[in-house]
């Protein structure tokens, strides 16, 4: 069993995850969930810090539902993954810190800052080479992103795997997060979707304790998962939920108001109908990660 106090990263780390601002998310939560539904899952940090008795998360990228299930497949069965995904590692020669397999002492020091990717780098290559040629092989999917750059699952217009190697391996960070994952699946009644967000909220039918938390793409933020969000669907998200909220549907929704100079008008404006909230966000300049950007993260509810 997890220990419930602890904040739970999920196993896929994905960008733009809410693994870092749980801690204050959490206590802004209902007090009393029992249909916990999240319509722009990502990697799961959210699901995996709330205290729902069941869950309905959706997202409209395919290839992380199946992550979401392929994983959660292993419920009970974690020697058996972890002998899967070893597997796979071995076969390709990469670095697993997690084992002991780790870079020579000599490449360390002639390449301080970027070891990892320069050992695994043409083994990872090759895994990805492999994966485009089967694009049903979710664990070597799974592995493409724990060893890939900023851990992103990023397609070509041709529908290939394109990311680079990362400077990152298969560390303790990576099994614990599978374990939690794990144990978590195991003890909730969960169910994914791949849908449209709106597809999916209404074929929903919601409970006296329903609750939707929304972590969307971010209007202001270029990011790779921000790229196909734009003003319409802004507007289409806050509208909906109005609509939500008119049927006492209770909601929580971050989002970013102030990005390196730019504001997000139209959702600070539609936000003073509700409770905000600032968060302590962790963007930080790309430039100088010493220096906070300017951003301001807020996260709206429409209950006290």
């Amino acid at each position: 069993m997890m220990e419930n106090s602890k904040t739970i990263r999920s196993p896929f780390f994905y960008v733009g995850d809410k693994y870092k601002l749980m801690p204050q998310l959490k206590q802004l939560m209902p007090k009393k969930i029992e249909q916990y539904i999240e319509p722009f899952v990502g990697g799961g940090s959210s699901f995996l810090n709330s205290k729902g008795t069941s869950y309905m998360l959706n997202d409209v990228d395919s290839y992380v539902v199946e992550l979401h299930r392929q994983i959660g497949s292993y419920t009970g069965k974690s020697e058996e993954l972890f002998d899967a995904l070893f597997e796979i590692i071995d076969f390709y020669g990469l670095s697993c810190s997690y084992r002991g397999i780790c870079v020579p002492e000599d490449m360390k020091k002639k390449y301080v800052k970027t070891y990892y990717s320069k050992y695994n780098k043409d083994a990872y290559i090759r895994m990805r080479k492999d994966f485009n040629a089967n694009k049903n092989d979710f664990l070597r999917l799974y592995l493409l992103l724990i060893y890939g750059f900023n851990h992103m699952i990023r397609f070509n217009g041709k529908g290939d795997f394109n990311l680079p190697v990362g400077n990152v391996d298969f560390n303790n960070n990576v099994y614990q997060a599978l374990n939690n994952y794990l144990d978590f699946v195991g003890e909730h009644e969960i169910e994914f979707f791949n849908m449209d967000y709106i597809s999916f909220l209404e074929r929903i039918r919601f409970e006296k304790n329903s609750y939707v938390f929304l972590d969307p793409p971010y209007l202001i933020s270029m990011s790779e998962y921000n790229k196909l969000w734009n003003d319409k669907k802004e507007d289409e998200l806050c509208e909906y939920l109005d609509s939500l909220n008119e049927r006492g549907i209770k909601f929580g929704i971050t989002n970013l108001i102030t990005h390196k100079g730019k504001v997000n008008q139209r959702f600070l404006e539609w936000s003073k109908r509700y409770c905000a909230y600032d968060v302590k966000s962790n963007y930080i300049s790309f430039n100088d990660n010493t220096i906070k950007a300017d951003s301001q993260e807020v996260f709206v509810t429409n209950y006290a």
